[in-house]
């Protein structure tokens, strides 16, 4: 995703206003009067319960955009942005390598594994109109394809959600044919003006398309990742066809998408949107993820190097990271591909590397997370109904989720206890730090009872805290 998007946002909003018809990309101004996605419904809450993050922790994630199978992105997108804004597109783009190799690939899968990191992977199902995922790559042989989908599948799938990034990411495919539209104007690119005044449907079609490759290719999602500024200008559309296409495709129960990162002193929290059907068997929601940082990696091009101290300092106080964990909101932070292998000198993934060390070392509540699993504890976080009924915690999930943890104040302690529906009373064993907080513990702070466990889909009572 070029960078002028989600690196630069933070110009002045009259700046970005005035700029609005003319930037290659954009995400949500700084100040927007336009339509936004809808919450939908809320449960009903008791006073004295509260639904915290997992274990006490606050999630922490990596969005990786522009990524795909073989194809260095920034390579064959420069000249079709070129063609658009010539002017604004001018990196040697003939000097960046054609391919980001599998070797790298399994090298940063590798480390990422070692140290727990989760997150998000894009896989551009037709990247740049090289070639396809699910047919061919012109420029690489049918087994060099194939191996490539196969090293995701087992280096990335395990630790990694795989959304797609729109179809090409730069020109517009129609469809009916796979084939893109003739008029090369900023309508019909993907980065830019091609989604305004789209209805649902018609939204839903192309994200839907775009899904239906991956799953060609047995490469499962619940989620979508706009390419620059998809869906800008339509973000209630943007959201319920995200909700649709997942749900069509590939029966994903809480599909969720990014299109927005915010580095200023917004809420960074995710956006639980068109809930509907929560006292029903089929429960509906979408939700928005929100990264916290710029591409302060490597750029989209690998050309455009950053610095750790951006996102955390050596003293471990300064920096974009440590404002968003002090809030407790999940600390989503955004680089593309290209940008951490930096056309193979890994500069990129190099600060990244350091940015991970000095998280680790900074805090010891974190958990990684990727996107989904995040989308799904903060829709049960927000959906979850919650009354007091007998001296019980009644709760009221739509959605099953693990390490849900629930705070109960001013409780008085007995054996503390949780039963999902018809299911045998599940005890409790209490651990004396929130750090030692897992599934099936609690913990109890001052006058508080902290309870963590997996609740499932319907009714479920906590015992034992009043």
């Amino acid at each position: 995703m070029p960078t002028v998007t989600r690196r630069r946002f933070l110009q002045s909003s009259a700046a970005i206003l005035a700029a609005a018809h003319s930037w290659p990309v954009g995400t949500l101004f700084a100040q927007d009067d336009r339509p936004q996605a809808q919450p939908g419904e809320r449960p009903a809450r008791a006073d004295g319960v509260v639904i915290e993050n997992p274990r006490l922790r606050v999630p922490v994630s990596l969005i990786i955009d522009d990524s795909t199978c073989l194809v260095n992105l920034a390579h064959f997108a420069i000249p079709q942005f070129a063609q658009i804004f010539p002017d604004k597109y001018v990196q040697r783009w003939k000097t960046l390598p054609r391919e980001i190799p599998d070797a790298f690939v399994a090298k940063f899968a590798g480390w990422c594994h070692d140290r727990g990191v989760k997150g998000k992977y894009s896989i551009v199902p037709y990247p740049a109109c090289v070639g396809w995922v699910d047919r061919d790559m012109p420029g690489w042989s049918k087994q060099e394809l194939d191996a490539s989908l196969q090293l995701v599948r087992d280096v990335i799938l395990p630790d990694w959600d795989i959304h797609p990034e729109m179809v090409s990411h730069t020109f517009v495919v129609d469809t009916k044919t796979g084939r893109p539209f003739p008029e090369k104007t900023e309508w019909f690119m993907e980065n830019w003006r091609w989604s305004e005044g789209k209805s649902v449907d018609q939204l839903t079609d192309y994200l839907s398309y775009a899904l239906r490759i991956l799953k060609n290719v047995g490469l499962p999602c619940d989620g979508i990742t706009t390419p620059g500024g998809f869906g800008n200008r339509a973000l209630p559309e943007l959201s319920q066809a995200s909700l649709h296409a997942a749900r069509d495709v590939f029966g994903a129960e809480i599909p969720h998408y990014f299109r927005h990162l915010f580095t200023d002193d917004r809420s960074v929290a995710p956006r639980v949107e068109y809930a509907s059907g929560l006292d029903t068997n089929d429960p509906k929601c979408v939700v928005s993820m929100i990264g916290c940082t710029g591409d302060w990696f490597g750029g989209w091009d690998g050309l455009e190097i950053g610095h750790v101290d951006q996102f955390i300092t050596e003293n471990l106080q300064g920096g974009r990271l440590p404002q968003v964990v002090a809030k407790g909101e999940p600390t989503i932070l955004v680089c593309h591909w290209p940008g951490l292998y930096c056309n193979g000198d890994e500069t990129g993934f190099n600060i990244f590397k350091d940015v991970v060390a000095r998280l680790h070392r900074a805090y010891d509540h974190l958990q990684w997370m990727k996107l989904s699993e995040i989308a799904r504890y903060w829709a049960a976080k927000e959906l979850t109904a919650t009354k007091v009924v007998n001296g019980q915690v009644e709760l009221r999930a739509p959605f099953a989720v693990p390490q849900f943890t629930v705070r109960v104040t001013n409780a008085v302690v007995g054996d503390v206890a949780v039963r999902g529906g018809d299911a045998k009373p599940q005890a409790l064993r209490r651990v004396e730090l929130r750090g030692k907080l897992q599934s099936g513990t609690y913990v109890v702070e001052g006058r508080d009872v902290v309870a963590c466990f997996d609740i499932a889909k319907g009714v479920s009572r906590l015992t034992g805290v009043r």
